[in-house]
């Protein structure tokens, strides 16, 4: 059996391991990035504060730094956390599709259960500043989808996911063997809001994927 990190994948050889395809009008996204979802006045000032804060100092701030200062806020200020669902950070995760098995550590990735994350839905990906990034991020963000699809198993639900280069964000949805990617959304611009609206909307697609699912 071939073993792989999520690390080392890059989005051709998903393609060709997996039979993924990407398209271009996959509906789940294009609903996804129309997210309508209100923002508060005090949400509005707090992005506010974290959108000038990456604006000054994206280009010094290092991997950590990044994560700690505006990706880990911005993602908790959603209070995504409840009874059934919460955050995981840095969570290893193993599974093999296909005959490859499929390993690594997961940035952030929204499951069910509380002390170990069991059923996952949404994954976050690369914290790195775009000039010093390796490898090809948007694989390795496919290669943990795809490992978080096989998990859910014979769930036909979508999983959803980004990956985050320096101030960028990009949108990714998996369906069975078809995905499509938004194209950069700039969060230190006024992006910061449709972000945070998008994010609001995954915490909706969970309660609605779990009441489905019971």
């Amino acid at each position: 059996m071939k073993a792989k990190s999520f690390k080392y994948w890059i989005t051709q050889d998903l393609h060709e391991q997996f039979g993924i395809r990407r398209i271009y009008d996959l509906v789940l996204l294009s609903e996804w990035l129309s997210a309508t979802n209100e923002i508060s006045k005090e949400e509005i000032e707090q992005l506010e504060l974290l959108r000038i804060g990456l604006n000054k100092n994206a280009e010094f701030w290092n991997e950590e730094e990044l994560k700690m200062k505006f990706i880990g806020p911005l993602i908790e200020f959603v209070k995504i956390d409840s009874d059934s669902f919460r955050t995981f950070y840095d969570r290893p995760i193993r599974i093999t599709v296909n005959e490859i098995l499929l390993s690594g550590t997961l940035d952030m990735v929204i499951a069910t259960g509380f002390q170990v994350p069991k059923k996952p839905f949404f994954c976050v990906h690369e914290y790195k500043q775009e000039s010093k990034r390796d490898g090809d991020p948007k694989g390795q963000l496919l290669a943990e989808m795809i490992a978080l699809q096989a998990i859910n198993l014979p769930d036909e639900n979508p999983v959803y996911g980004c990956y985050v280069l320096d101030r960028n964000w990009f949108f990714v949805v998996l369906k069975g063997h078809e995905y499509a990617v938004s194209n950069a959304l700039d969060a230190s611009q006024e992006d910061v809001f449709i972000i945070f609206k998008m994010l609001k909307k995954v915490k909706e697609y969970i309660i609605e994927i779990i009441k489905k699912d019971s």
